[in-house]
């Protein structure tokens, strides 16, 4: 099995990027499954159905999300209606959507990390426990871990090792060299990156983010545009164990 995962879609440069490229890289990279995290996708805070489907139609298989999936309220209809658009599985009861998404053989878990991400989510681990338990072992798992800090990814990857095909963080639009295979056979990445603007600060307009740096008062924070850059995982696996064989970075430029 072969799986592209895309980190962080920021804005209209990402969306048009991401929707030009992935049928290009299906045929490509001869992909099963293409993944993307979306929740930055729609004026750089949040997704919205059309978008959602807009992403679909393209080739996206399952698309993750994060902190901002709640950014707009006319998606959460959406969200609940559709099995392969995710929210982070650790929200309180009774939020809509859903954590877990199947894709034929895949199963993606989009979970949020506490650390530094300024709201009081869930316990991740517990969370996650839960949700892979609740998987058929004989299916591919991947997990975003939509997290801050470095070491609350690295230590979810320790935590599922073994027991799902990969982990891979999302959230900083950094992508990490850090690619490897953790002992019992569970892909890892602490950040898959972003596609984006290349030329912003993770994604948004350079000017913008400089001025609420310097000046310290609320500034708005529009995405850049311009050439794209699109940051990604190829993953590896083995049909019959369905454990990674191997995870390697696959970034690039569209013009």
């Amino acid at each position: 099995m072969r799986l592209l995962f895309l980190g962080d879609i920021v804005g209209s440069c990402g969306r048009r990027a991401v929707v030009e490229s992935v049928p290009a890289l299906r045929r490509e990279l001869e992909l099963d499954y293409v993944v993307v995290n979306g929740e930055n996708i729609a004026g750089g805070r949040g997704i919205t159905a059309r978008i959602a489907d807009e992403l679909f139609a393209c080739g996206v298989d399952i698309i993750s999300g994060g902190n901002h999936t709640f950014q707009h309220r006319e998606v959460y209809p959406y969200l609940d209606e559709h099995s392969r658009i995710l929210r982070p599985v650790n929200y309180p009861p009774g939020a809509p959507g859903r954590g877990v998404a199947h894709c034929r053989d895949l199963t993606v878990v989009n979970v949020i990390g506490r650390v530094f991400m300024g709201a009081d989510y869930d316990d991740p681990f517990r969370a996650a426990d839960q949700a892979v338990e609740s998987i058929d072992a004989r299916r591919f798992i991947l997990v975003d871990m939509h997290a801050e800090a470095t070491s609350e990814k690295q230590a979810m990857g320790w935590h599922l090792d073994g027991r799902v095909t990969a982990v891979v963080g999302t959230h900083t639009h950094v992508p990490t060299a850090d690619c490897r295979l953790l002992p019992k056979g569970t892909a890892y990445c602490t950040d898959a990156g972003m596609c984006g603007a290349r030329d912003s600060i993770i994604g948004d307009e350079v000017e913008a983010v400089l001025e609420r740096f310097r000046s310290q008062m609320p500034t708005k924070l529009p995405p850049a545009d311009g050439p794209a850059v699109l940051n990604g995982l190829l993953i590896e696996v083995d049909g019959t164990t369905r454990r990674a064989t191997s995870i390697e970075r696959c970034d690039r430029f569209v013009d």
